[in-house]
């Protein structure tokens, strides 16, 4: 079966063509032949690739992560270790999150107790951002 050109492999993908090349920077996408002409040509197989990189990329994975699932993606893989590696992944989304909700009722107790008008010496924001905290 004859390879794609890059342009094809991104459109079938949803992928930017820079992504591409970036994703074989990174190492995730295997460095694809050469035509004659100069032009690089993937196998077909790469699209499914690609888009388990996108997949994972928004479920929150880093590349580095990514690599790994691919790793384990082998046909005799550890189906174990997938599951530790999501596991992680879920643990510090949970963890992620929380700070976040910390940061956001925080928050919102400073924009509750500011009017909005006045002094900036007067303003519970700038007040709070300007503590000396553990200093």
């Amino acid at each position: 079966m004859p390879g794609i050109t890059i342009g094809k492999l991104a459109e079938q993908a949803a992928v930017a063509i820079d992504t591409v090349r970036y994703y074989e920077r990174s190492g995730l996408l295997p460095e694809p032949a050469r035509r004659e002409s100069g032009y690089r040509e993937y196998p077909p197989e790469t699209v499914k690739r690609l888009r388990f990189i996108r997949r994972a990329k928004a479920l929150g994975f880093s590349l580095p992560e990514i690599g790994e699932l691919l790793a384990l993606s082998a046909p005799r893989a550890d189906v174990r270790k997938v599951k530790h590696a999501a596991q992680e992944k879920l643990k510090l989304l949970d963890e992620k999150i929380a700070e976040l909700t910390r940061m956001r009722a925080g928050l919102q107790q400073l924009v509750k107790h500011c009017p909005g008008h006045g002094s900036a010496d007067d303003c519970p924001i700038l007040n709070a951002l300007n503590e000396n905290v553990g200093s």
